[in-house]
């Protein structure tokens, strides 16, 4: 991840990342760049795609379409912007297009998918304890993320899966950082409290 490495750049008290700056030299001509702003970006991209898409050659279009959209509007690109930031939303907005959000609309299995859905939200919320979880525990964090609003799940995503900053996922989603940080604390409130909940329904003799 050493492409990703920071440093300030003197905007704002703003910090560019080795990508930001390869994606400037992109941006003016500099094809060789493209290397750089790829390793950086697309993984990344790549993970928050998977959990909402669950066709995997869907996958690897929308990738490949973000990057196509960033080439395709790299003189757009303001030096020392969030590259990543700018990926982010390019690919969000490709998800919703697809009309395959999450990917639950087709109807096959999800048992696998959610057991790994449920060990993710507890890893995001375990805050550095352990949790138990049991596969009840992990379908119960899977039902009460399904149940958040639209926006607390995105923002969810980006914040506390994907480790965007507040900024970050309020430039990604065009909202506000106390919107963002209201829908984050409501979302981590309600996984959290589902999980509490049912550890003391555990302690309750029957």
């Amino acid at each position: 991840m050493s492409d990703m490495l920071s440093k300030p750049d003197g905007a704002g008290g703003r910090v560019a990342t080795a990508a930001d700056e390869a994606m400037s030299q992109y941006a003016q001509g500099d094809a060789s760049a493209f290397e750089i702003v790829y390793d950086a970006v697309a993984p990344r991209i790549e993970g928050y795609v998977r959990r909402k898409v669950r066709d995997g050659a869907r996958v690897e279009d929308i990738v490949q379409q973000t990057f196509e959209n960033m080439h395709k509007a790299r003189g757009t690109f303001i030096p020392g912007s969030d590259v990543l930031n700018w990926a982010f939303a390019i690919a969000r907005n490709l998800v919703i297009d697809t009309g395959k959000k999450a990917g639950r609309e087709s109807s096959t299995d999800m048992t696998a998918e959610n057991d790994g859905m449920g060990a993710v939200l507890a890893a995001a919320i375990a805050g550095g304890e352990e949790l138990f979880l049991a596969r009840e525990t992990g379908a119960l964090l899977v039902r009460t993320y399904e149940g958040l609003t639209k926006l607390q799940q995105e923002v969810f995503e980006l914040v506390k899966l994907e480790g965007l900053s507040y900024q970050q996922a309020a430039a990604t989603l065009g909202i506000t950082v106390p919107s963002v940080r209201m829908y984050a604390h409501r979302a981590f409130v309600a996984l959290r409290g589902a999980v509490e909940e049912r550890s003391e329904s555990r302690l309750v003799p029957a």
